[in-house]
């Protein structure tokens, strides 16, 4: 597959948690994300998910979460009419094998760096990286979850929908934790001490759900919110970048000012 075209106008979005919520909270969350890509779609707009696009989402050999055929449908069509869609996973959807790659997602578990308009731009989940040089050590309970051991005896244990079922009531509870104030400011002491001393200039994740746009003088960090609560993502485009909500009733996109949420 080829690597996703990353150039202006890029929507970045995360934490969208299909799945995670009752059955009419998940089809509006639904709706919604088709009116955007529908909208990415009409004005080659390119997409880029940073993680926790379902809750929860596990693969196992032979079987595929029942989670949101629909989206998935939009999704290959939007992949094959503009280029594949990067898929950072995040800590609520890594549990991945061949089927997102088969919908014409470039699907990776770790960072993306890349340069465009001459700028060092990295993108992350936002809970913690393998690579030590990045200094952002995952918490021991999701490098536990990750590890091929601990997938292999579950999964050897719990058939697929048990297996499902059962990640998707800890995943409500991780998911409360993911909002927390300490996170906010573990990521923006992290992203500081990145841009300072690394040629990095732009530092985009999500995780924490908690919207947000740091200027320092050495670059920009910027948190995509969630679009299950607040509607929020960042927009690249020939301006810059900058944090955006999508609004449902009239289908655009508006500036988000952070003071709002």
């Amino acid at each position: 597959m080829d690597t996703p075209a990353l150039q202006p106008p890029l929507l970045l979005i995360s934490d969208i948690h299909l799945g995670g919520f009752t059955n009419t909270k998940n089809a509006r969350i639904e709706a919604e994300l088709i009116q955007l890509i529908n909208y990415c779609q009409r004005n080659g707009i390119r997409l880029a998910v940073l993680g926790d696009l379902f809750d929860y989402w596990m693969e196992y050999p032979g079987f595929v979460p029942k989670l949101s055929k629909k989206l998935l449908d939009r999704f290959e069509d939007f992949n094959n009419q503009l280029g594949p869609t990067l898929y950072i996973t995040g800590n609520h959807d890594n549990w991945t094998r061949n089927h997102l790659k088969d919908r014409g997602f470039y699907l990776i578990h770790e960072q993306y760096h890349f340069n465009s308009d001459d700028k060092e731009i990295l993108m992350l989940h936002g809970d913690g990286l393998n690579d030590p040089k990045y200094k952002l050590k995952r918490p021991l309970m999701h490098r536990f979850l990750r590890s091929r051991l601990f997938v292999k005896l579950f999964q050897m244990i719990f058939p697929p929908q048990a297996g499902n079922s059962i990640m998707k009531y800890f995943s409500r509870i991780t998911r409360k934790m993911d909002w927390d104030s300490r996170k906010e400011e573990q990521l923006n002491n992290w992203a500081k001490r990145q841009l300072k001393n690394s040629e990095v200039e732009i530092i985009l994740s999500g995780h924490d759900h908690i919207p947000r746009q740091k200027q320092f003088p050495f670059g920009t960090y910027i948190n995509l919110g969630t679009f299950y609560n607040h509607h929020t993502m960042a927009y690249y485009n020939n301006d810059g970048i900058s944090l955006v909500y999508w609004e449902p009733e009239l289908q655009t996109l508006k500036p988000f000012e952070t003071s709002s949420y």
